[in-house]
């Protein structure tokens, strides 16, 4: 039989004559690791074997192999017993002894008996899940626990269960002496011996304790010698398995030879494994570390399965929604060995740095999952759709081509849903056309593309992007006003009596010839010019007017402010460009829009009353709102801000119209933005079913109700994400500006003490401020900004005194 032990660090080989004992071959490579230096630490002991210095063809002859250990293991068992007689001050363990009968059917001294703690004692306790501790003895701590000071010199309460193991043969250490016992403990260190132990104990069956391991590797029991020994044995995950264990004392056994393999391989595949993710982590660090226009492409980041689960973690880490615990601890793994506190700004700075996340990402979309795109599915059945159906009211479309119409829109506008047109009666009295798109020309309720428009309920509006309810191509080339060409429409035709209320209406599928394309500020400029080319534009203007006044008279609540709106050029890049654009909805362009589409929406609503066809009914019970306190507050935004805060929620009914407090209207459906919004698109069919000649529709009010609830839902998670994405791209175009810039803005109310909501009138931004005794709702400040951080959401103004 052979077996293995160490002096010092240094392998020796013993033999016995017993047979059956592994071939000397499987030593060789052990042999071989011994260096000048392990013969350095020979001599320093005294020690000093001629046979070490033979050269391989020793290790590759058996028989010579055989004797030529004989007489080095001789040789080693002299030296050891002189320099054990020479040494006679060893400190010796100092063990209790009881016998019992182990399940090895053999009578072993009880070493499971626990040594009294005491003040000086050297001892191992569990700091924490993931650490262990060496620490000396202070002192009591109450009844049961003790204060220790641990390696790294910190003074700490501990419970007796924490302890893992009390160096034997130790008393009055100092607790100054715990880094040069480490470091020598350290040095002493061979996972590898375990192996020559595990071998010689599995062939006699026998368990161990780390003292008696000690003995075996390392010739003596001695505390480092012990303490090696323990932290191989607890550590170990391959060769031992802990027998019985009592306290802070263990016997560990030695595994079956098939266990072992089984353990090995896994081992190898952890490593292997391992290997991997070190390499995934390397590409992390040079990606990080790379200039912006060196950094991978996404898309190379998810060529791989694996590459891609790990960044997948990431995302899901920074977003807070990871999928399992599973995904939540490799996401930590991966910040830990990036050397990244474990948070979510962590995570997301992390994919920002790689280049994975542009600087902008839009963490609220990836948190609501919202869809960006169309599935293929879906793009191929729109794409039918386009090609192949047929106008089933073509028959019953009049011919309005010979009408001037007019579109207004932000210039970014992709899809017109709307336009208008309008003409002088020979009585006097302003007949006026609102055209809306005819998208159920091609989709028709429950079919697999307005399932999908369902499921989304409205298109996305973002600074960064547009994300449509309808396929592009459907929407673009279909459904869409387009100038100059034939497009499918249902008009509303109106006819105001002078003081602006409703003479006559009709609802119609038409044709009709877009003539203008018109952005807000151009229309404007039209109307300010007032050119005799442009009348109908002028009696739009006029009819919008006429109908403001009469509505004010019905109770209507004036409640025009400024609105922001931005567009980002390339928000992949660092610093994209921020085209931004205050709106003043008291513009004449703007309010001559709003006035139109309120009215659509009033005589939608009455002729749905009149012929008993379920639609989304919006209104607004009239709240107690006495308009004529708040009369001495300027009027615009901060009248109009005031009034909004007492202002009761909307309400909606499927069989009749419900007043429309605010808007001062009998009755009021959306109807004006079938492409955009799917209520809308559900108020068509239902009307469309009608103008076919029956009352077949395709919804009951008790299913519109719950289409409602549904897409109500899913608005108000879109109208959250663009007020939030405005918000940030503001914060940002702010952050931008020349510091010590100062901006104009209005008291809007005072939230708390002196601190009051403002408006920013050259940007139509909200945000509060600290404001100077004296100074009231409605009154004029200047502001500058004192930070912004619009991944914070932080935006602080100060008042310029």
């Amino acid at each position: 039989m052979i077996s293995v032990r160490a002096i010092n660090g240094c392998s020796i080989i013993r033999t016995t004559t017993s047979g059956g004992g592994p071939p000397v071959s499987l030593f060789r490579h052990r042999i071989q690791r011994l260096r000048a230096s392990h013969l350095r630490e020979f001599s320093k002991l005294g020690l000093n074997f001629p046979l070490l210095r033979v050269n391989r063809r020793f290790l590759g002859n058996a028989p010579s192999c055989s004797s030529c250990i004989h007489s080095l293991v001789e040789s080693v068992s002299e030296e050891l017993e002189s320099i054990s007689r020479r040494k006679g001050s060893r400190i010796r363990v100092r063990a209790s002894v009881k016998v019992k009968l182990t399940s090895y059917g053999e009578v072993l001294e009880d070493k499971l008996v626990n040594q009294e703690l005491e003040a000086g004692l050297l001892l191992e306790f569990k700091k924490d899940a993931d650490r262990v501790l060496l620490a000396v003895v202070h002192r009591r701590d109450g009844k049961k626990n003790w204060m220790v000071f641990d390696q790294n010199g910190v003074s700490c309460s501990i419970k007796p269960q924490q302890i893992t193991y009390i160096v034997p043969g130790v008393y009055n250490f100092d607790h100054t002496g715990l880094t040069d016992f480490l470091q020598r403990a350290q040095d002493n260190l061979d996972p590898q011996l375990l192996e020559f132990a595990w071998i010689e104990l599995l062939e006699k069956n026998k368990p161990v304790t780390p003292e008696e391991l000690a003995e075996m590797i390392y010739g003596r029991a001695d505390p480092l010698e012990s303490y090696c020994a323990h932290f191989l044995l607890s550590q170990d995950e391959i060769y031992f398995s802990v027998l019985e264990s009592k306290g802070s004392r263990s016997i560990y056994s030695p595994r079956s030879t098939e266990q072992v393999e089984e353990l090995l391989r896994r081992q190898r595949v952890k490593e292997a494994e391992e290997k991997e993710f070190q390499e995934f982590i390397q590409l992390l660090k040079s990606a990080k570390k790379a200039p912006s226009h060196a950094k991978p492409p996404k898309s190379s980041w998810l060529a791989d399965d694996k590459v891609q689960d790990r960044i997948g973690s990431l995302e899901a880490y920074a977003i807070d929604a990871w999928a399992s615990t599973d995904q939540q601890k490799l996401a930590g793994t991966i910040l830990k060995s990036m050397g990244l506190q474990k948070t979510s700004v962590s995570a997301l700075n992390l994919l920002i740095d790689i280049g994975y996340f542009p600087v902008h990402v839009n963490l609220e979309l990836l948190k609501l999952n919202l869809p960006t795109h169309h599935s293929e599915a879906i793009t191929e059945a729109a794409e039918v759709l386009l090609s192949e159906s047929s106008d089933i009211d073509a028959v019953r479309r009049i011919d309005l081509t010979h009408l001037k119409v007019y579109a207004i829109d932000v210039d970014e506008a992709d899809e017109l849903d709307d336009a208008l047109s309008a003409t002088r009666l020979q009585d006097g009295r302003i007949k006026i056309w609102i055209h809306v798109a005819d998208p159920a020309r091609y989709v028709t309720p429950g079919s697999k593309v307005d399932r999908e428009a369902r499921r989304r309920g409205t298109s996305v509006f973002l600074p960064t992007a547009t994300y449509p309810m309808f396929p592009e191509k459907l929407a673009m080339e279909g459904m869409s006003l387009r100038q100059g060409e034939n497009c499918n429409a249902v008009s509303v035709s109106v006819v105001l009596r002078s003081d602006g209320c409703i003479a006559d209406y009709s609802v119609e599928n038409s044709t009709i010839r877009p003539t203008y394309m018109l952005t807000y500020e151009s229309a404007s400029e039209l109307l300010h010019l007032n050119l005799e080319e442009e009348a109908e534009l002028k009696l739009l203007s006029e009819a919008a007017f006429i109908r403001s006044q009469w509505r004010r008279e019905q109770g209507a609540v004036d409640t025009t402010t400024l609105e922001t709106r931005i567009k980002v050029v390339n928000p992949e890049d660092p610093e994209p460009l921020i085209n931004l654009y205050v709106e003043n909805q008291a513009d004449l362009a703007m309010r001559l829009v709003f006035e139109m589409m309120i009215l659509c929406g009033e005589v939608v609503a009455t002729f749905g009353s009149q012929h008993n066809i379920p639609l989304p009914y919006r209104g607004q019970p009239q709240s107690n709102i006495d308009v004529s306190a708040f009369a001495h507050l300027p009027e615009g935004p901060v009248r109009s801000s005031s009034i909004v805060k007492v202002m009761r929620a909307a309400e909606m009914n499927f069989r009749c119209p419900v007043r429309h407090g605010v808007l001062g209207i009998p009755g009021y459906v959306q109807f004006t933005s079938p492409i955009r919004r799917y209520m809308d698109l559900a108020a068509h069919y239902q009307i469309k079913a009608f103008l076919r000649g029956g009352d077949n529709f395709p919804f009951s009010a008790g299913e519109l109700e719950g289409i409602a609830a549904s897409v109500n839902m899913q608005s108000k998670v879109v109208r959250k994400l663009s007020n939030s994405g405005l918000r940030y791209w503001v914060i940002e175009f702010l952050r931008r500006q020349e510091k010590g810039k100062k901006y104009t803005a209005l008291i809007l109310r005072f939230v708390k003490d002196r601190i009051a909501s403002l408006l920013l009138v050259e940007v139509g931004f909200q945000a509060t401020a600290w404001v100077s005794e004296g100074k009231q709702v409605g009154d004029e400040i200047e502001v500058r900004v004192e930070e912004a951080h619009p991944r914070d959401d932080l935006i602080l103004f100060k008042e310029v005194i």
